[in-house]
């Protein structure tokens, strides 16, 4: 709808690579070098923190609110949504929300781990004051193309899975250029040197300094062709009604 051209970043920030890893190497680590790069480049993302991260490290999401990206919620502790039940999603979604709240910023924009939230649980982040999601993929059934309207939510699809943009710039680049408004996703200790780790090894290929060259190639290549770089809310707003 926006005649603009737009690029959506955002950052799942967890614990290291779930439900493989329970460290925090990415908060600690990857998360500052995450903060730097945005900040040199002068753009704004959009974080989904889960509410034990802010528990257990709040100084770390104290700034990214402070530097003025969004803060959305991933959940309480990385659950899998599609495999608890009604009361157990609201129980986290409520716990998480209340803790990312009270971080003093607008926590309207919510996305469940592994993109996996099922469609009747809309409405408990209906309850909570949620508008956005991001809890689908346009690489996954049934492919949206674009924002979706679930009745007070509108649901903005992920692009790319994040362990595509750790490939060669010579690939992503062209598959990126054929998106129309892209939705990238990363998580904190991709941005950690995981080779060591006896993790998946797309947990562990161009981590660390690979995988922030990369992403500082792909934002300048959206800088330079003019796109404006927007947080998940924004994105969705053009389809909000009136």
């Amino acid at each position: 709808m926006s005649l603009v051209r737009r690029v959506s970043l955002t950052v799942d920030v967890e614990q290291d690579c779930p439900p493989l890893l329970n460290t925090m190497r990415g908060v600690e680590e990857g998360l500052p070098e995450l903060l730097r790069l945005f900040g040199e480049e002068g753009v704004k993302a959009t974080f989904f923190v889960t509410g034990r991260v802010a528990e257990h490290h709040p100084r770390e999401v104290g700034r990214i609110v402070e530097q003025g990206h969004e803060l959305g919620c991933h959940g309480y502790d990385h659950e899998r949504y599609d495999r608890i039940g009604a009361v157990e999603a609201q129980r986290a979604v409520v716990r998480a929300t209340d803790i990312l709240r009270g971080f003093g910023s607008e926590v309207v924009s919510f996305r469940a781990p592994n993109l996996k939230l099922p469609p009747a649980f809309l409405g408990v982040l209906e309850e909570q004051g949620y508008r956005v999601d991001s809890s689908i993929a346009s690489y996954r059934p049934p492919f949206p193309r674009g924002v979706v309207v679930a009745g007070r939510i509108l649901r903005v699809p992920a692009s790319l899975t994040s362990s595509l943009l750790r490939l060669p710039l010579r690939v992503v680049l062209p598959i990126m250029c054929r998106i129309r408004e892209p939705v990238l996703f990363v998580h904190p200790w991709e941005f950690v040197d995981m080779r060591a780790e006896k993790v998946r090894i797309d947990c562990r290929f161009n981590t660390g300094e690979g995988a922030l060259r990369n992403l500082k190639g792909i934002i300048r290549h959206f800088k330079l062709r003019g796109y404006r770089f927007v947080t998940v809310r924004e994105m969705a707003e053009p389809w909000r009604k009136h």
